[in-house]
């Protein structure tokens, strides 16, 4: 069963923890200083926050699969969405061991499609990926205008 993610840059990692531990009526299940991420199953959501990003709001959604068969599906249709699209790949980043892709809405919004498969007791790099000069918190995102972007925290 797939699950929607969505990562929020803030400006208070603390203040964001207690509003959303009360929004959510649950405490995050990883907390780290950069970072904090609710494993929701009402909504079914993996809602992450985090400090990394350049300025606070949406960084970035995506969509998380439980198998690598759904991982397959997915990928699958992102490349008939004809968009530029990074193939990342085995990576580490937002504290796990994962599989994923990038893409970017015709909006310039980034998505991510990965399979988590263990955990990892670092972030991942602290170089920042720099799309039309701003900053990202994720740790690939494609270049909107079509050119490949780079792995970042990875």
């Amino acid at each position: 069963m797939k699950r929607l993610h969505v990562n929020i840059s803030v400006e208070n990692l603390e203040a964001s923890i207690a509003f959303y531990k009360t929004l959510f009526a649950t405490v995050p299940t990883v907390v780290k200083e950069d970072y904090a991420k609710w494993m929701l199953d009402d909504p079914r959501v993996n809602f992450a926050i985090t400090s990394r990003g350049a300025k606070a709001g949406l960084d970035h959604l995506g969509i998380q699969v439980e198998t690598d068969d759904e991982l397959t599906e997915v990928y699958s249709r992102l490349k008939a969405a004809d968009r530029p699209m990074i193939e990342e790949g085995e990576t580490t980043c937002c504290y796990a061991q994962s599989r994923k892709n990038w893409i970017v809405d015709p909006d310039g919004l980034s998505w991510e499609t990965f399979l988590t498969v263990g955990e990892s007791p670092v972030y991942g790099s602290d170089d920042r990926l720099t799309v039309e000069g701003e900053s990202s918190a994720c740790c690939v995102t494609p270049d909107p205008q079509g050119g490949q972007g780079k792995s970042a925290c990875c």
